[in-house]
């Protein structure tokens, strides 16, 4: 079957009526908190699992969503992708150890193992292993990319609980993240919030020293450094007036993507969005995500 890339920069208007996401048991979704995916690991290295009420007679295609907050902070207790559950997903939440607890590429290795526990556990929460997505915002988005850009990659593995079993995802949805560090601040307009080169940015917090020190650290963050052809089908959305994470952040993973061709990219451009924003809640934007899944997992 040839391959296709999709690639879409014009700014594109979704609608500002907002997805009222819930919380985990509301009506038709059971949820199982705080599961360790490493066996007497960090108290971060847990996650939430999320499933219909009413038990499916397959196993369900799984969404694993990695939340924001700067690599240093944010909950996994409420995902934005929580009303997929009603269309027949699974979704897993996933924490992970803050750069105050491990710097890079502890984040990655963590990210990892909850994939490989999943998979490794795929029965038992009657999950689809074959059909795993990988999503998040800003830094979840940041790791999102970075897990799918570096399926079977060994030195980004680690060796935390579950091992012996694949960290591969077939889909990836990537809400604003960062992806090459260096580039932050050049790209960033005059009215950024973060100073992405000084010592205490969110980025030289992760690498545990200033940025432009650690650039070698930096390049092993970046999804970018292992893009190939055989990257899964990409789904990213960022807003055009977003002052954390420049929109160029998205831009060159979209162009890298397509120009190693890889199987699908869609680029979403959010006009008058700034950084998270009610345009990504959306009903219209929760479809995209829908339609976007059913087709690449190929969800009957």
């Amino acid at each position: 079957m040839k391959k296709t890339s999709i690639i879409t920069l014009s700014a594109i208007v979704l609608s500002s009526i907002v997805v009222d996401l819930g919380f985990a048991g509301s009506a038709g979704i059971k949820a199982e908190r705080n599961i360790p995916y490493v066996e007497k690991g960090h108290a971060n290295q847990i996650l939430n699992l999320y499933l219909p009420e009413s038990p499916s007679e397959k196993p369900l295609p799984l969404i694993i969503w990695i939340h924001g907050g700067a690599w240093m902070g944010g909950s996994h207790s409420n995902p934005p992708i929580l009303p997929l559950v009603s269309k027949g997903f699974a979704v897993a939440s996933i924490q992970h150890r803050f750069s105050s607890h491990a710097i890079w590429p502890a984040q990655s290795y963590d990210c990892k193992a909850a994939v490989r526990f999943l998979r490794a556990n795929a029965e038992k929460y009657n999950v689809d292993p074959d059909k795993f997505a990988i999503g998040g915002d800003s830094s979840g988005g940041h790791l999102a990319a970075f897990l799918g850009t570096t399926n079977g990659v060994e030195e980004m593995e680690g060796d935390l609980g579950t091992t012996g079993v694949s960290s591969d995802v077939q889909a990836v949805i990537d809400w604003f993240g960062p992806t090459d560090f260096t580039l932050m601040a050049k790209q960033s307009g005059p009215g950024s919030m973060i100073q992405h080169d000084a010592a205490n940015s969110p980025e030289s917090m992760l690498l545990g020293g200033p940025l432009q020190e650690k650039l070698e650290l930096a390049k092993t963050a970046n999804p970018l450094t292992y893009v190939d052809k055989q990257d899964p089908p990409f789904l990213i959305m960022h807003g055009d007036n977003d002052q954390l994470v420049p929109l160029g952040q998205s831009i060159i993973l979209a162009k890298a993507l397509i120009d190693t061709g890889a199987r699908e990219v869609n680029m979403i451009t959010l006009h008058g969005a700034g950084h998270e924003g009610p345009q990504f809640r959306t009903a219209e934007s929760m479809k995209l995500i829908e339609e976007f899944l059913i087709r690449t997992l190929n969800v009957a």
